[in-house]
């Protein structure tokens, strides 16, 4: 049974789930199986350069035994700030991997001139004749940009990220479900499908957003916890363990690796240990950086970074993307069919 909204029609899947574009967790693999399995996958950019990027789309392209010409249907995340501090002509070229390999989506977030590689995207089809131009997902953390991004970028997809999710995100943005309420409410009719992401990890999340109004549905420390992610067996095995209240937001990693480029207001979710509650209590950085690189080499889960949003306490294990999603698609389907009883029809 396939579940029907506006963003299962448009991509012309059955489940309106997409496994969100994570850097040095999202390669080739995951994004390949997920959208295999009957949901939508998309890759991260991220810190790669061309050639590695290349190489994963490679990868994805070979896992859906697909000719150098045919679309790819998998998507890649930008993030739009290291687009803004690159060369353009190198920004140019990231960007241009991914429409050289006919992906069937672009994820842009985290810029101040996103619409500036929105039109190079634009541009770059009309210059290919595209028949089936390239999908333009823009994340967003409150009404005003959700605005920006419909009436004057004319984005394909909308995705509201809440305050709950993990990795990277505006310390600000409200709780998802005000934030997608509050969308919906501003943009009422014609505007394109609406995706909702943050803390969500199982079917009745998925089930819950879709009856609240959106198209669809991101998860993104669900897809870490899988055998195709590219997280560590040490951070997976992490994210297994995780309890309900073991996140936090912080720039205590970021400060520890020295990748402090992001936009003003943006911090991360993450599992809270040692290396934060240091900066807390101003440890010397220099001592939290020597650690923290140990941390990392030895698998040390009281010193390493696991990106997780605050639904990982509902994740018990390590499966399949495959199964991931099988199990997402049939845990919806169920609570939907459990929701009929609610409604007596008078």
């Amino acid at each position: 049974m396939s579940i029907n909204t506006a963003f299962t029609r448009l991509l012309g899947i059955r489940t309106p789930v997409v496994a969100a574009p994570m850097a040095g967790a999202s390669g080739g693999a995951l994004a390949a199986e997920v959208t295999a399995a009957g949901a939508f996958g998309f890759l991260a950019a991220g810190y790669l350069n061309a050639e590695s990027l290349q190489k994963e789309l490679a990868l994805a392209r070979g896992i859906f035994d697909l000719g150098a010409s045919d679309r790819l249907p998998v998507g890649v995340g930008y993030l739009a700030w290291k687009l803004e501090k690159s060369m353009d002509a190198e920004a140019e070229q990231m960007l241009s991997v991914a429409l050289d390999s006919h992906v069937q989506a672009i994820w842009l977030a985290f810029g101040v001139r996103i619409d500036k590689w929105i039109r190079y995207i634009r541009t770059y089809d009309e210059n290919h004749r595209r028949t089936d131009p390239t999908l333009i997902f823009v994340q967003v953390s409150s009404v005003e940009d959700a605005v920006v991004a419909v009436k004057n970028w004319k984005v394909d997809v909308l995705i509201a990220q809440g305050n709950e999710s993990g990795g990277h995100g505006y310390r600000a943005a409200p709780p998802l479900l005000t934030l997608v309420s509050s969308i919906l409410h501003a943009l009422r009719d014609g505007a394109p499908p609406l995706l909702a992401a943050g803390g969500m990890s199982d079917g009745r999340h998925v089930a819950s957003l879709l009856t609240l109004g959106a198209d669809g549905v991101v998860l993104g420390t669900r897809f870490l916890a899988t055998t195709e992610s590219l997280y560590t067996e040490a951070q997976k095995r992490a994210l297994v363990a995780a309890k309900s209240g073991s996140t936090v937001r912080t720039m205590a990693f970021d400060r520890a690796r020295g990748t402090l480029e992001w936009p003003a207001g943006i911090d991360g979710r993450a599992l809270y240990n040692s290396t934060v509650k240091d900066m807390e209590e101003g440890v010397d950085i220099h001592i939290v950086k020597e650690k923290f690189k140990k941390g990392v080499q030895d698998g040390d889960p009281d010193r390493m970074l696991v990106w997780a949003g605050s639904g990982v306490d509902l994740i018990s294990r390590v499966s399949s993307a495959k199964d991931v999603v099988q199990e997402l698609h049939d845990v919806a389907v169920e609570r939907f069919k459990v929701s009929r009883n609610f409604y007596t029809g008078n």
